[in-house]
């Protein structure tokens, strides 16, 4: 990184003096050199990383002109996390990008005695993570955009839905920073709208068959966070709400499409694309990630699937399916 800035330096000065001489190492044009790292494998991840790309071109940094791009997926297992944050320190990459929480504290701790920078995504509360300040500024050489859900929205959806409904069920895994935050979130909000939440903690991906299944039978409908274990799992939660008979409410767009009835939620393409602004920053040497203020993703939008809807014979309101953002009228499983 700071070669190439230096180089950037040069051609400035170069620039400036009239001294450029056509075909040298001065006249070149900068590239790059961005090691991605996610944690899993599933839809709202993967908008994440073609926004990210996408803003970075946007900036004009392209992959296969001035960009490599070196891609790893921890599939779920924040021991592969740190793993992946420690190759591409050891390969020398001019920046990191971090995709969700467990990824973001990874590369963090691997770059905390390195000159690269951290940009993550996908942090629902950078702030408990240890990624942040209370006031938002940085901890370190990193900073990014988080995916704070709009609980809110999401809790009035449901009452909007299910008018007699006392309980939700959440499910997230107890290591995942992001998921007890919003849970808490969840938690504080509930009462407002007049619900309960019944929540049930998971270790891996393999626990979530079971306690879907006991959950689904404790309460009124499901509300999916974006935590990222029970998303990779999605289909065998959906399963065991499906046997219940009842409704599974997503997060964001993909979790619909993948069978969720509703969600109010935030688009990940939009939040990657934020992200890669930010990273074209820091990689133009327009600003250091320590001095940059993380971003929340602002806005929520409904989006409804109503072949959902359909299989556990849900009743969905024209006029409401009116004023949704996106309706989809089949399941789409990747």
């Amino acid at each position: 990184m700071k070669k190439k800035n230096m180089l950037a330096a040069a051609l400035l000065t170069g620039a400036m003096m009239g001294t450029l001489i056509p075909g040298s190492a001065l006249a070149e044009e900068a590239s790059y050199t961005v090691g991605i790292s996610q944690f899993a494998e599933h839809g709202s991840l993967d908008n994440c990383r073609e926004g990210f790309l996408e803003g970075l071109k946007e900036a004009g940094i392209e992959e296969g002109k001035n960009l490599e791009v070196v891609f790893e997926n921890a599939q779920s297992d924040t021991g592969t996390a740190s793993t992946i944050s420690d190759s591409f320190v050891s390969q020398g990459v001019d920046l990191i990008c971090a995709i969700a929480t467990p990824s973001a504290m990874s590369a963090y701790n691997s770059c905390m005695d390195t000159e690269i920078p951290v940009i993550y995504t996908a942090v629902s509360d950078p702030v408990s993570a240890g990624l942040a300040n209370e006031d938002g500024t940085s901890v370190g050489n990193l900073s990014g955009t988080a995916d704070q859900l709009p609980v809110a929205d999401q809790l009035q959806m449901i009452r909007d839905l299910m008018p007699e409904a006392k309980s939700i069920g959440i499910l997230y895994t107890t290591s995942e920073a992001n998921s007890l935050s919003t849970i808490e979130t969840y938690k504080e909000l509930a009462k407002e709208y007049g619900f309960e939440i019944v929540e049930s903690g998971i270790n891996t991906i393999a626990d979530v068959e079971m306690a879907a299944a006991d959950l689904a039978g404790k309460v009124d409908c499901i509300s999916n966070l974006t935590d990222n274990t029970v998303v990779s799992a999605l289909q065998t939660v959906l399963a065991a709400a499906n046997d219940a008979g009842i409704p599974v409410f997503g997060s964001e767009v993909e979790q619909v499409k993948n069978g969720c009835m509703a969600a109010m939620g935030i688009d990940y393409v939009e939040l990657g694309k934020q992200t890669g602004a930010m990273a074209a920053q820091v990689l133009k040497g327009e600003a250091a990630a320590s001095d940059l203020e993380y971003q929340v993703c602002s806005g929520a939008s409904l989006y409804v699937n109503t072949a959902a809807a359909d299989v556990i014979g849900f009743e969905l309101d024209e006029a409401y399916l009116a004023d949704a953002a996106e309706v989809f009228e089949e399941i789409t499983v990747e």
